[in-house]
């Protein structure tokens, strides 16, 4: 999937590309389109980009003081390397992969970062009413959404699937060990890993001293500060329909500190049969995909990790639940839902209140 570069409408300049696929980090959080709108004649922004968790990421930063360019690449690399080794569900030796294939209910350790997210998820796993699941695994594999062909799975496969989904089968024990209450449970982590990832990338370049930068992997992003001229960072949110690459909203982002954008659609990755489309969007207490007229939400939020596994949740639950879990849980969140030909919006009114943030 790729970037409309909204720098394209003003100036020449590179074209960012983006693909969003199910089970890389990033697998309830459907693709989105965010544009970096920074000046194209200023010099003093570093930028590199490369491929990791089945995407591709974008950093571009500055500083005042003095950063050694080669280190700043070499460490945001390596730690993208280091969350891969842990959090990764297409890697068989990773730890999370280690745990799914024990197939036992003893008390395994994990490490305290996938506690950390399992404890998060549970968390917005309660508020949505158990629409947003990390354990959705073998309902994803029914569908035909990991690399599969799609196809519809009859009732008794989803009633089969559904007896192995369910947050209430994970137990947390402490900070660095869970246990599965089923033996056979799975877990992806990837609706809030991608989000979990950004955060991290983004420290591993305060610590190398940088203090204004936007950092993006796969279209989930954080900024922090400004650009040398004393602009703010600006993104740019894409239309959420299939085949479009038109600017839906441009977010001007804080000068003062760090924020977080997060969005999921339906409208990157589904399958079409007899006139109906399905969405990879699954709904866990039903083992389908959603059936509502959302199809964007948008979490602005200052924790990544938090927004990535709220905008999902969100989106699952669909506009009406949705906007009132939002509002419930204090959550800054701009719906997107589809009604004929029209894109409708409306705001939770935490965004509302979000004065540190201007959307348009």
């Amino acid at each position: 999937m790729q970037y409309l570069s909204i720098e394209k409408l003003f100036c020449t300049c590179s074209r960012i590309r983006n693909s969003k696929v199910p089970g890389y980090y990033n697998y309830l959080g459907v693709s989105v389109f965010l544009s970096l709108l920074m000046g194209c004649s200023d010099p003093v922004v570093q930028k590199f980009e490369g491929e990791a968790q089945g995407t591709t990421y974008h950093i571009s930063y500055w500083s005042k003081a003095s950063v050694d360019t080669k280190s700043v690449e070499e460490s945001v690399k390596h730690e993208l390397d280091a969350i891969d080794k842990t959090l990764s569900n297409y890697r068989p030796d990773s730890v999370i992969e280690v745990f799914n294939s024990t197939e036992n209910t003893e008390s395994q350790e994990v490490g305290n970062e996938i506690v950390s997210l399992v404890r998060i998820a549970q968390t917005v796993y309660h508020a949505s009413q158990g629409c947003y699941d990390l354990t959705t695994e073998p309902l994803f594999k029914l569908w035909g959404f990991k690399g599969e062909a799609p196809a519809i799975p009859d009732n008794s496969a989803i009633d089969k699937a559904l007896t192995q989904v369910g947050m209430d089968k994970l137990e947390v024990v402490d900070d660095t060990h869970l246990r599965k209450k089923q033996a056979d449970i799975e877990v992806d982590l990837s609706s809030i890993a991608q989000g979990y990832s950004v955060g991290k990338i983004s420290r591993v370049l305060e610590q190398q001293g940088i203090n204004d930068y936007l950092v993006e992997i796969g279209g989930e992003l954080q900024t922090r500060g400004q650009k040398p001229d004393s602009q703010p960072w600006r993104i740019a949110l894409e239309k959420p329909l299939p085949g479009e690459q038109h600017m839906q909203k441009r977010i001007t982002m804080p000068k003062d500190g760090v924020m977080a954008v997060m969005t999921s659609g339906t409208y990157n990755h589904y399958f079409d049969y007899q006139g109906q489309r399905y969405s990879h969007i699954l709904d866990a207490r039903t083992g389908r995909p959603i059936t509502h007229d959302l199809v964007s939400v948008t979490v602005i939020h200052d924790d990544p990790t938090v927004a990535d596994a709220w905008d999902t949740a969100l989106l699952c639950l669909g506009q009406s639940a949705g906007l009132e879990a939002a509002n419930s849980a204090n959550i800054p969140a701009l719906f997107i839902q589809q009604q004929g030909n029209q894109l409708v919006e409306s705001r939770s009114t935490a965004l509302n209140t979000l004065d540190r943030v201007v959307i348009e």
